[in-house]
This record gives structure tokens, sequence and C-alpha cells, in this order.
């Protein structure tokens, strides 16, 4: 029944959905597991600083697609660097997901792809159909869980997570050897329901963590939140979110929490068209929703319309004038209509936002011209004032061809670039990462550590494991790793150091 929907119902007849397309280059599965592997140092040292493991989560379908396939569709697959004395081990594991683990007992995808699974009426009904079969036959229960885990990690509450917008997280952990294992799906004593963001976002001086979930029905927004022991408090539905939204990233400050509905949203329309349920909806206007951190209610919750504002990722927020105005600082989707279908026409414009939220005005400004996305900053500096961005360049997206520096207190007017690194020809990496030189010196400078990420030479099929000093003025490399293969492109990544290893 599959074969016939994929052949004739439903074939891959967009490039965004065709796996010959989106699977092509360095996008391409790896096709088995690799366990704890030497890896060998090629340029200058690993810095005592880097004892752990830098982590990336990314998607690696478990099976060749037949049918339908988006760049967002794959099994999660964790790439640990595990660094110790200025040595090195690579291990890629899948995340052990209730998806993953049925369909490996099967031998078959079992569960429909969210992205490119339901493009159009007959294709839906079709899917529909023979997922509810499926279901009566007892491959599969929906109630334990259909996500992937394949979007980003998180540290809190003394645990390690992979996450999935779609599901709940997954726990996760590093052994000595630096092998990764998967311990299973964490729902915080029964506290936590359906499904949680893959951006939750953690207070470094309360060691509280924010979070949310969105879904197709309302409330299409619900914000929560867990104390430092790890105990989740209790939900906050935002009903005044009218329509569902797509919601992938939020940001916090120490009095608030911002999130952006943006115009891709869930549409009925598209899919009578022939199209995905989420799509653009270029009519609706662009809102920012700001609430108290500590809200018990959405009474609270305050809404400001900013046109053509939409952001999928945000980067640090604060507050200021005594906590009547915000800055957010977020990349701003120019195209948004391209960015599930045609990705490598987006461009994204980092700007500085400013809310006031005594007389409602809200006031942009772009910080850089070049298409930049993936940014992150010092996770000391999450919810309160920061300098300094590290994005990835896109060349164009998803593709990155290098890494920027931005000093967000530029002038309005200028280009916020102070330090660049490209990676060369043929050579593409991922999202960059800040790990601090020296993270218990309150001392320290902002800026004062390295950028590590994952490069890829497509030339000579080879990938490494980079570490650049993040306050030179060119992002210099004090170390580079030859890993002993291929890491494909993905998406988020993590830096864990040895100590909260030790707590797993």
């Amino acid at each position: 029944m599959e074969e016939v929907i994929n052949t004739f119902i439903d074939p891959p007849s967009r490039p965004s959905v065709d796996p010959k397309h989106v699977l092509s280059d360095n996008f391409a599965p790896v096709l088995d597991e690799l366990p704890p592997t030497e890896c060998e140092i090629i340029h200058g040292s690993l810095p005592p600083s880097l004892n752990g493991a830098y982590i990336r989560n990314g998607p690696n379908p478990q099976f060749l697609p037949r049918g339908p396939y988006h760049l967002f569709d794959g099994d999660g697959m964790l790439h640990a660097i595990r660094i110790r004395d200025g040595k090195a081990t690579l291990c890629s594991r899948y995340v052990k997901t209730y998806k993953y683990n049925v369909e490996k007992q099967t031998g078959t995808p079992v569960i429909p792809n969210v992205f490119s699974g339901f493009n159009g009426v007959p294709a839906s009904m079709a899917r529909g159909a023979l997922t509810a079969f499926r279901v009566l036959a007892g491959q599969f229960n929906p109630i334990n869980g259909i996500g992937l885990a394949n979007t980003s990690l998180a540290f809190f509450c003394n645990r390690l997570f992979a996450l999935g917008e779609s599901d709940l997280p997954y726990a996760v952990r590093l052994t000595e050897s630096g092998d990764i294992v998967t311990i299973g799906r964490h729902d915080f004593d029964g506290k936590l329901a359906m499904s949680m963001t893959a951006h939750p976002k953690t207070d470094p001086e309360t060691g509280e963590t924010f979070a949310f979930r969105y879904g197709p029905v309302p409330p299409f927004l619900t914000f929560f939140r867990f104390d430092s022991t790890g105990k989740k408090r209790k939900d906050v539905p935002v009903f005044s979110m009218t329509s569902p939204s797509f919601l992938h990233d939020f940001a916090i400050t120490k009095r608030h929490a911002i999130f952006s509905e943006i115009q891709i949203r869930m549409r009925m329309d598209s899919m009578l068209e022939g199209g995905s349920p989420v799509g653009a909806d270029n009519g609706k206007t662009p809102r920012l929703g700001v609430i108290p951190r500590y809200a018990e209610d959405e009474s609270e919750m305050k809404w400001f319309e900013v046109p053509g504002f939409n952001i999928i990722h945000a980067i640090n927020a604060w507050d200021e004038d005594d906590g009547d105005t915000i800055v957010l600082i977020a990349p701003n989707i120019m195209s948004i209509e391209h960015t599930l279908e045609r990705m490598e026409l987006v461009h994204a414009l980092v700007e500085k936002v400013k809310i006031d939220l005594v007389t409602g005005i809200v006031t942009r400004h772009p910080i850089s011209a070049r298409n930049l996305d993936f940014a992150v900053i010092n996770p000391a500096f999450v919810g309160r004032q920061s300098r300094y961005v590290y994005a990835a360049i896109g060349d164009p997206m998803p593709k990155i061809s290098g890494v920027v520096k931005l000093d967000v207190t530029k002038g309005d007017r200028d280009d916020c670039t102070v330090a660049r690194r490209m990676y060369g020809p043929g050579c593409y990496g991922g999202e960059p990462f800040f790990v601090a030189r020296d993270p218990g010196n309150p001392e320290a400078e902002e800026d004062e550590g390295y950028v590590v990420t994952y490069v890829h030479d497509e030339v000579a099929g080879e990938s490494k494991f980079l570490v650049m000093d993040a306050k030179s003025p060119e992002l210099e490399i004090v170390a580079a790793v030859r890993l002993p293969r291929r890491v494909p492109y993905g998406f988020h990544g993590l830096f864990v150091k040895e100590s909260d290893l030790n707590k797993l």
C-alpha cells in the first residue's frame, strides 16, 4: 500500500521533498553507527578548556526514503567528539527513540514523516488510512511518541537531552569511553505532556529552565518552566495566540519571555492545493508576544504587531530601562515563503529589535547585511545584555561557508562584523558553538574562549573538528582534528564540560 502511495498518489515531485535532491552531497546519511574511534590532531593542540564533549544533533534517516522526504524528517543522530587531556575520540549514534526502535524491529519505515508525508488531500487521506491500519494492527502506538529527537541538545536538571519539538525530550548520556547511550523518553515524573521545544533556555544564574510547546489545536502555545531542582512547574496556556503558528524558538530576559508568531502556520487550504499542511501565510501580520517569565496565567501577555519580522531562531534578549524596554537579537527571514520549500533562496538578516512595553512602540535595525543564521552567544549571558554573537554564513542556506563574530554594541547604522573565518573552497560547516576558556571566572571577558564546529571538505571527502580563538580578528584556528569518517551536515550542537558529564 505504501509503495502505491509513493509511486502513484504522492511521488516526490518537488525538489524540497525529493530524496535525490535533499540527500545529496554531505546531506547524505551515514549508513551505520560509529563506536568511539580515536581521532588525529592535524593542527595545533586541544586546549584544556575543551575537556568534555562537543555533541551535534542532526537528521540521518535509518532507511533510505522510498517516497517524499524533507530535510527535517530524518532520525536523530548524535555526533560526539569526546576530548580529554588533549586527545579526542568520535562517536556517532542514533537517538534510540520509540520510532527508531519500532522501525528497526520492523525493518522498514512505519511512522509517517511530518514535513513530507501529507502533501495534499489524497496523500493525507491515503497515509492517514495506512497509519490507522498500522496502529490497529499493533505495529506502533502513537501514545509512546512519534518524534525524531533530531534537532538539538540541552543540558539542564543534571541531565542531557536530545530534543525534537514533536515529542518529549530523550535523555542520553556519554560513557567514560565516549560512547552515547539513550536512556529513554523523559516526562519529568508525568508532569510534561505531549511535546517540548527543541530550544529551552536555561538561566545560568538561577539554574531555572524555561520552555514551551505548540500545536495544531488550542491552546496553540503553552509556556512552562523547570526550577533549579528539575521540578516542572504548572503550564501557562496562551489562548491569545489565535492560530497555529510555527514557533520553533523563543527568548528570555530576567523578567520576561518573548515569543514570535510568524507567517508560517498550519494551513488546511494549502493541503487542498496539494501542498504541505505547514506553509507561509503572507496575509498574516507577524507579532511578538511578551509575558512575565514567572506568570501564573496569560493575563499579562502583551502582543505587538511587527510587520515583516519573521524569526525561526532567537539569539538573545535582555531588559533595559528598569524592565520597561526589551532588546531582542534575532535573524529575520526576509523571504519567509521559501523557508520550507526553497531554503537556498532564504536570506536571514540579523536585527536588533527594541520593544517599549509602555508605549507599545517597536523599533528595528539590521546589524549585518550578510545571510546569517544558527547564531550563538557565550551561554553565560543568556537573558542578560551580551555584546558578541557568533553566526553561521549561509552560502546559500542550508550550506554554511564560514562564521562571523558580531559586536551588537556598535552604532545602529554600522555593520557590526568584527571577525570572520571562511572555511575555504568546497568546505562547509555547521552551527558554531562558543566555549568559555575559564567558565568559572567572573572577571573573564565575554569573548574569552573558543568557537567550535564540524567542517566537511566536499572535494577531499574529509570531515574535521575546528577550534577557533574567539578573540582573534580572523577567528584563528588553534586546533584542527581529522575525524575518522564523514560527519553529515546537521542542526544544533552543545558543548558539555567534563564536570557536567560526570553528573550524568
